[in-house]
């Protein structure tokens, strides 16, 4: 018998931290987002079949302090004052349950929230696009009025987190967001 370990759920998840010293101030943002109490190991991009999105606040009642947990997770740290920085997470969901989505992390220096979530959900669907060999463009492919990505008649849906911030004068500044696996 194979051993597989294969996440069945996921929550989304993003903070901001500012201290003196920069992994102080990584410790703060984990600890806005709620997972600071982790031994965060992370991991490439793809979503298992079958793994449920679930809400921030039921993710977290799920956690175990010192727990080995598996993350997608996007940071972006400056000690520049009034710098904007950025970190995200994009998602890109089949319609087709039986098949894997993709998670993308992007962090960004100059980008507003908007810009760096749209630029990460994106990402997200153009390399779930590529491994179906479908031939895709961003401003192409979305529909508007759906608000999902139509490609080659294959729908799928896309999600972001997005945390922005801008850097403060008394030290480092770090933002993460991060998608937070589930056994």
């Amino acid at each position: 018998m194979k051993f597989a370990l294969v996440p069945k759920e996921v929550f989304f998840t993003k903070g901001v931290g500012v201290h003196r010293d920069e992994l102080r101030s990584f410790e703060l943002a984990l600890r806005d987002a709620g997972i600071e109490k982790q031994n965060l190991v992370p991991v490439s991009s793809i979503l298992p079949p079958g793994c449920k999105i679930i809400p921030k606040a039921q993710g977290l009642k799920k956690l175990y302090p010192g727990a080995i947990t598996f993350t997608v997770i996007s940071k972006c740290s400056s000690n520049e004052p009034r710098r904007l920085i950025a970190a995200s997470i994009g998602c890109a969901i089949p319609t087709d349950k039986t098949g894997y989505g993709y998670l993308s992390e992007f962090h960004s220096f100059g980008m507003t929230e908007k810009q760096a979530g749209d630029h990460a959900e994106d990402m997200a669907a153009a390399m779930l696009a590529s491994t179906l060999g479908i031939e895709f463009d961003e401003d192409k492919s979305w529909d508007e009025k759906k608000e999902v990505y139509r490609i080659s008649n294959k729908i799928f849906k896309s999600t972001e987190i997005t945390q922005s911030a801008i850097v403060s004068s008394k030290g480092y500044t770090t933002v993460v967001a991060a998608a937070v696996f589930l056994m």
